[in-house]
């Protein structure tokens, strides 16, 4: 996984939680979805570029 992707989903969790937190502020609970759901689709992406670089790795490892 490149430098770049992890600093998308990166921004993306932390817009995430500004977005939460105007949304608790507020006191919109659409807000307060919005945010938690864009939290959740960065962290979700972050583990499948983590689990797609794993199996990278293990497949090097047997190549070796």
């Amino acid at each position: 996984m490149s430098f770049t992707d992890k600093a998308k989903n990166k921004v993306e969790e932390l817009s995430g939680a500004a977005r939460e937190r105007m949304g608790d502020m507020t006191d919109n609970e659409r807000m307060r979805a919005e945010g938690a759901s864009q939290q959740s689709d960065a962290r979700a992406r972050q583990v499948g570029e983590n689990v797609k670089e794993a199996g990278r790795n293990a497949k090097d490892a047997f190549r070796k």
